[in-house]
């Protein structure tokens, strides 16, 4: 009997045909998934990156409400295009901490991984109370409710803990002091700012929204987009790309 003769037994008989391709998916399957048993992370550990603080993650949460994520990704491609135009292509370990995470593939508005420190905290605030007064042909609506709404502490301590079920490394003390610490790095003159230092030494502490009376919505997604891209000290890549 022919190869060829041997092979019309799958073309012949769809039940053969299914059983055949059944088998060699769940070879390749095994072939791709097995080795991940072996590895302890699939993500790089890489210097700088940390867990949200409960401002940040309040942010988050804000940002994930209104929907920013329909026109923003925050995920910077390997191309060159968009290292031009964005900077160092987004890392793994930058989104390690996010459930769920932000890629996003629809850019209505530029892509926000790399967004924070590029601009001043009033241009974010201004920005979010009314766009087009900084960005002329903007299409994105105006959120100026943000800066008149009190930033709620309830349930983020809850949202720590599930957090720190799924891996982030929230410590005791940080999810029992997560609304003193969310009120304390929007307060820098105060005894809560002091403590809040010390469980994130490398945060940026400051009154985000330009409201020194009070800690509002505009506080938190301020501080959470100040943050993105600024964890990882990316010349360290770029050196070694250098040397190569």
């Amino acid at each position: 009997m022919s190869l060829w003769t041997k092979h019309q037994v799958f073309e012949k008989n769809s039940f053969a045909l299914l059983i055949g391709i059944l088998i060699m998916v769940s070879i390749g399957g095994l072939v791709e998934i097995a080795p991940l048993f072996y590895l302890k992370s699939t993500i790089e550990e890489t210097e700088g990156v940390r867990p949200y603080t409960p401002l940040e993650l309040a942010g988050r949460n804000i940002y994930v409400r209104e929907g920013c994520y329909l026109c923003h990704s925050q995920m910077i491609r390997p191309m060159r295009d968009e290292l031009e135009r964005y900077g160092h292509f987004s890392l793994a370990a930058e989104s390690m901490y996010d459930h769920p995470f932000q890629w996003g593939s629809k850019r209505t508005g530029p892509d926000l991984a790399r967004v924070g420190g590029k601009y001043s905290d009033d241009w974010h605030v201004e920005h979010l109370r009314d766009p087009r007064l900084v960005v002329p042909a903007s299409v994105m609506p105006g959120y100026p409710f943000l800066a008149e709404t009190a930033l709620d502490t309830y349930g983020i301590a809850d949202h720590l803990k599930v957090n720190a079920l799924v891996g982030v490394p929230y410590t005791d003390e940080q999810i029992a002091e997560a609304g003193r610490d969310m009120l304390g790095q929007a307060n820098p003159d105060t005894d809560a700012s002091d403590a809040f230092k010390e469980r994130y030494p490398t945060a940026l502490v400051r009154d985000f929204d330009g409201n020194p009376k009070a800690v509002t919505e505009m506080d938190a997604l301020v501080a959470y987009l100040q943050m993105l891209g600024t964890l990882v000290d990316f010349s360290i890549y770029d050196d070694k790309a250098n040397l190569r």
